[in-house]
């Protein structure tokens, strides 16, 4: 066997998601070749990728089929985690995609999204930080258990920034952690702006591969000033099957598609999606009407990135401070981790295939 056996064998098998070959890709390094022993190392667009058995079956199989089939074949994977930024990166310069997660309204379980997402990608190897950009209503204190505690400030290059607080692997930055929770934040559009402003410039979120900011409902101020203060990679829609939130929906989707933002939909999640009681695991109930994120995916020709159940624990995880990625309801966890799974890798084909975010300016 030589190496150019092997990178022959390799040029067989594809990438998934990004249609090409892995030798093409880049994707393969530090071949070493022993009598019938081949080791080398595959790159992944992300460590959470969803693929990862796939690709290191194939990559057996070619080797053993097109060079020896007695070969002993050892594969090791590494992640270079795929970005397009193409900016000058002067704010969150050491982040590689910027998630931003929607919806239409409230009430659809858009921040239990956020955060279970944020926890699936950090459970399959990823560096993720979530950001509560919902400044009327924060739900990380409650969501992550750490009611009452303050984030702590040090000194970059002669600037004071506030480093965020770290929960179960992620880094976490909410208005709530600054604020009493008795305090209504009685405060003009203008002003919520600033403090978004002050989340992405002046808090030390060091190096991530994700970053996913819990977005308040509704298409308003603090989206626009987002867009015009980072470049977005992509946004994630949330929302439920009846018609009320499918029409809020619609227009989350038309914000993001207008020319002027022009922020790519990495696809869009059906929260709520069913009923299934703990003693039932089998039973699906649509209390809220079946399959219309499904539908309303069909309809704008979007990724459609699963259904979430209604699940008494999400709730009671979400409430006590401990959400359903860590808890121990399997139901939900599946659901959640085959949600990121998708979700992962259309951002990685949004990177290899649609053009950068532009930063919005916005006269």
């Amino acid at each position: 066997m030589t190496e150019a056996d092997i990178l022959k064998a390799l040029s067989n098998v594809q990438e998934p998601d990004l249609g090409k070959d892995l030798v093409t890709l880049n994707m393969v390094k530090d071949i070493v070749i022993n009598d019938n022993n081949v080791s080398f190392t595959i790159i992944l667009t992300t460590p959470a990728c969803p693929m990862k058995d796939m690709m290191r079956t194939a990559s057996e199989n070619a080797i053993k089929l097109l060079v020896n089939k007695n070969a002993e074949v050892h594969i090791s994977f590494t992640a270079n985690t795929s970005t397009n930024r193409k900016d000058a990166q002067q704010v969150l310069t050491g982040v590689k995609n910027i998630i931003a997660v929607v919806s239409g309204k409230g009430g659809v379980g858009k921040s239990t999204v956020a955060a279970n997402l944020a926890l699936a990608l950090a459970e399959g190897g990823a560096k993720v930080g979530l950001m509560d950009a919902d400044i009327y209503g924060p739900s990380v204190p409650i969501m992550f258990g750490v009611r009452g505690e303050r984030p702590l400030m040090r000194e970059v290059n002669g600037k004071g920034v506030i480093v965020p607080l770290e929960k179960y692997g992620i880094k976490l930055m909410s208005i709530g952690l600054l604020v009493d929770e008795k305090n209504a934040i009685v405060w003009r559009g203008p002003m919520a702006s600033s403090a978004i402003k002050q989340f992405v410039t002046e808090v030390d979120w060091g190096e991530l591969d994700y970053l996913i900011i819990d977005m308040p409902p509704g298409t308003g101020d603090i989206h626009l000033t987002l867009v015009q203060t980072v470049p977005v990679t992509g946004a994630v829609i949330v929302t439920t099957p009846q018609n009320v939130a499918l029409a809020d929906a619609k227009k989350a989707i038309a914000m993001f598609g207008q020319a002027q933002v022009n922020v790519p939909v990495i696809g869009l999640v059906e929260n709520m999606a069913y009923f299934t009681p703990e003693e039932l695991p089998n039973n699906k109930y649509y209390l809220f009407g079946k399959e219309g994120g499904k539908r309303l995916a069909e309809e704008y020709e979007l990724n459609f990135l699963g259904q979430i159940p209604l699940v008494q624990s999400i709730r009671e995880g979400g409430d006590s401070g401990k959400p359903a990625m860590v808890g121990n309801d399997t139901i939900s966890q599946e659901a959640f981790r085959n949600f990121a799974a998708l979700a992962v890798r259309n951002i990685s084909m949004r990177n290899a295939n649609i053009p950068k975010t532009k930063i919005l300016e916005v006269v």
